[in-house]
């Protein structure tokens, strides 16, 4: 089959087009052919191989599994004896690992069936970001109905997402994004839009009950002043550093939490069955709509990670199989 492949650690030149052996899978796992496959800012960050931290997953000193990609939708082709909830012929969509290439297998707790109204464009586009932004807001930040939320990095793939989740919720929505996705970002829902070139959301009058920071470009106590008394910010980057100062900004927010009344939260979001169903469900209620920014084919990957790594990519960027 043909994949994108990297064998080494370093520039995102080292991607390139190759006939490797199709997966073979287990008695509980499945083999979907891929039709599309979302990629994000954590498929450069593999490619890279840093932060470092990436490589406690993919390999210490050379990538395990050289194949980018973590979001798929497509077609199960087969299926291991042991698997009862999907079959061959079955349209999904979730998460995998290598999903740039034209086979993937998967474990069926980490797959669900695609939307009928969506797209395998559409679907590729939602595991990662939609769970990142589901775990943030309900299990993190613990949203509840006529909140005031603030979505920082409202445009971006997670930021997307947590629009339409917040409102889904019940929540009174601001964003806060540039100039030119002031109309997108109010098109997803938001109730209010801040462009951070005319303002600084940290320095307005309005407090907010939760805070979703995808950027991290405000210092911990410009957020803070932002909150509640008891509001919660939670953060979702901690990658505008590398080494020790990464390290400080991850962990200053942990640290500082116990002594303060506000609640500062990290989270790790880890693909599962049922929250892909929350998502799917979303989606199929009308109330996640996901917004595909480009399109690649997968010979064109390496420059599909190149938009994403410039950071100018707003709403998702797509594989095509």
């Amino acid at each position: 089959m043909k994949a994108i492949v990297f064998d080494r650690y370093g520039s995102l030149d080292n991607l390139g087009l190759r006939d490797i052996a199709k997966p073979a899978i287990s008695q509980d796992e499945v083999l979907v052919r891929v039709h599309a496959a979302g990629v994000h800012v954590g498929d450069c960050f593999g490619v890279k191989g840093k932060p470092f931290a990436v490589r406690l997953f993919s390999g210490l000193f050379r990538p395990k599994y050289g194949v980018p990609g973590f979001d798929v939708a497509g077609i199960i082709e087969a299926v291991g004896s042991s698997v009862k909830t999907c079959a061959p012929g079955d349209e999904v969509f979730g998460s995998a690992l290598g999903t740039c290439a034209e086979f993937v297998r998967a474990k069926p707790n980490t797959l669900v069936p695609k939307p009928s109204q969506l797209t395998f464009v559409q679907a590729a586009a939602i595991p990662t970001s939609g769970l990142a932004a589901l775990h943030g807001l309900r299990d993190s930040g613990k949203l509840q109905r006529g909140q005031r939320v603030l979505v920082n990095g409202a445009a971006g793939g997670v930021g997307m997402f947590a629009v339409q989740i917040a409102k889904s919720f019940g929540a009174h929505v601001t964003g806060v994004c540039s100039t030119r996705n002031i109309d997108m970002v109010r098109a997803l829902g938001a109730d209010q839009v801040v462009d951070y070139t005319q303002q600084d959301f940290t320095q307005g009058s309005t407090r907010y009950d939760l805070i979703l920071d995808n950027i991290e470009n405000r210092s911990l106590s410009d957020c803070r002043r932002a909150l509640t008394e008891s509001g919660t910010l939670v953060l979702n980057s901690g990658t505008g550093a590398e080494g020790l100062a990464m390290m400080v900004r991850l962990l200053r927010p942990l640290m500082l939490a116990p002594f303060v009344r506000q609640n500062l939260r990290r989270y790790v979001s880890t693909p599962n069955r049922a929250d892909l169903l929350v998502l799917a469900q979303l989606a199929e209620s009308g109330q996640l709509k996901p917004l595909i920014d480009k399109t690649y084919p997968l010979s064109e990957t390496r420059a599909a990670l190149e938009y994403i790594d410039s950071g100018h990519a707003r709403g998702k960027v797509v594989v095509t199989v």
